[in-house]
């Protein structure tokens, strides 16, 4: 099936698979798929599935919605297609076609079925590029679900709340980082905030994302 697949500044953060003929895209929470930035509208634009054919609707949104550079408002999409709102870039996977992202830089949407009253951890599936010597995990120290552990044993692991913020871990040749993704919820680093740019992560560190505590423990 066809599917949207959502990056900024080149780091994928979404892949959402087209399943129903009308998927809204926007800023509130009740959208199909939510992208969480001023730039974007509450109610974005539409994305609308005939068969094999998806074509995309503007909402008469503010800031506009741009296919392949230029401002539509109502466009088929082709396979390839570059959709662009704000900083945020969505590439439009026909049905049954390859797409070119690396796997090894997906940061997974957050399951549907998440509770939101604690954080989650998903992994990319790339491969581990060859990193076994580094062991790392995320321990949540606060909230219902304390004492949990996160295994990062992936490229990529989300942590975090979808719609307030999330957080993205990436394992590197020397050692993990990580950066702020998406939302509005100042996550911090042993107090420090967490921006786009990543931060380096050292044993013992502390994370908090949402109103959890979390740390770093590398072994």
């Amino acid at each position: 099936m066809p599917k949207m697949i959502v990056s900024i500044d080149e780091v994928v953060i979404k892949e959402v698979q087209l399943t129903k003929d009308k998927t809204t895209l926007g800023r509130r929470p009740y959208n199909d798929i939510v992208i969480d930035n001023l730039a974007v509208s509450g109610e974005h634009a539409v994305l609308q599935m005939n068969g094999s054919e998806v074509q995309l609707e503007d909402l008469n949104s503010t800031n506009g919605t741009y296919l392949n550079g230029k401002a539509i408002k109502r466009q088929q999409l082709q396979n390839g297609d570059s959709i662009e709102i704000g900083k945020y870039k969505i590439k439009f996977v026909a049905d049954g076609a390859a797409d070119n992202f690396d796997k090894t830089m997906v940061v997974r949407a957050m399951p549907a079925t998440a509770s939101p009253s604690r954080p989650v951890g998903s992994s990319s599936s790339g491969e581990s590029l060859g990193l076994s010597a580094f062991h790392a995990s995320i321990k949540v120290l606060s909230g219902t679900a304390s004492g949990r552990e996160v295994p990062l044993t992936k490229v990529v692991t989300t942590i975090g709340k979808p719609g307030i913020a999330v957080a993205a871990i990436t394992r590197r040749q020397h050692g993990f980082v990580v950066h702020h993704v998406e939302g509005a919820g100042n996550p911090t680093l042993n107090g420090s905030p967490i921006k786009a740019e990543p931060i380096s992560l050292k044993n013992g560190d502390l994370i908090e994302l949402a109103g959890t505590q979390m740390q770093f423990v590398q072994t």
